[in-house]
């Protein structure tokens, strides 16, 4: 039984999580940290009416009930923060918070080869089928070098581009085998979109939507379209699952779900 708290816990993919770490029999739900909710049980919020247990505010809370693994869907600005805590308090840590910069990234990796006993689990997306559509446009990337992406998500997502159109975009641009940028005339400024090592990313946020990316490639006569779409939160939860399950074994810092997919 892997012992977990999750930080964040009653944002709408906080509540997901819980809901899903309470259901699963081989993991138990011991910690709930949040800034809002504070003293309340989370139990009826992730669908659980049953769970006692009660939000606190304080990430201290994670060791005080033993938690193995934490698991973090909080905001770009407090994500990294929570990191370097569970580094230093030897607890593991799975996140899922976008914004993780690639500077976090060489600080984490540092503060992990000192040791501590904690291991950490960064992923861009938790949906396979996301992870999935950005191996299958690598591929593609070798015969279309032409490329764009448009991503488009909720209109509370604190961060445009998202960190998986990032994440493709570079993966895209390191596999092709040869470079392309498109035109860059714009008759309004910014029409054409955010430039990524010569990929153009377009950042869309509705109400409505959840979390969805298509890749378009062009080549002479033909288009290709790679699209992945999560409907609900609840794709994610696959994803996470199996990353809390195997963040104790992999030592250090793991970057991507597809790490786990071979």
């Amino acid at each position: 039984m892997i012992r977990v708290g999750v930080i964040g816990a009653c944002g709408r993919m906080g509540r997901t999580v819980c809901a899903a770490v309470a259901t699963d029999p081989d993991l138990a739900l011991v910690a709930a940290v949040d800034v809002v909710g504070i003293g309340e049980p989370i139990g009826p919020a992730c669908g659980h009416p049953e769970l006692e247990l009660v939000v606190s505010k304080d990430l201290d809370a994670l060791c005080e009930a033993g938690a193995e693994v934490a698991v973090d869907f909080t905001a770009p600005g407090v994500a990294a923060g929570n990191i370097r805590w569970a580094i230093g308090n030897g607890v593991h840590i799975v996140v899922g918070t976008s914004g993780i910069s690639q500077e976090d990234l060489v600080d984490i990796r540092a503060r992990l080869e000192k040791g501590g006993g904690s291991n950490v689990f960064v992923a861009p997306n938790f949906a396979i089928g996301a992870v999935l559509a950005e191996r299958f446009a690598a591929q593609a990337s070798k015969w279309f070098p032409a490329a764009e992406i448009i991503e488009l998500h909720h209109d509370a997502k604190a961060d445009a581009p998202s960190a998986t159109a990032l994440h493709a975009a570079r993966l895209i641009a390191s596999e092709r085998a040869e470079s392309y940028r498109g035109p860059e005339a714009e008759s309004l400024q910014g029409v054409r979109g955010g430039d990524v090592e010569g990929l153009r990313i377009h950042s869309v946020r509705l109400p409505g939507l959840v979390a969805h990316q298509e890749i378009i490639f062009g080549g002479p006569g033909q288009i290709l379209s790679i699209r992945h779409d999560s409907m609900d939160r609840v794709s994610f939860m696959p994803g996470v699952l199996m990353a809390i399950r195997a963040v104790a074994s992999r030592p250090g810092l793991s970057v991507g779900l597809d790490a786990l997919l071979g």
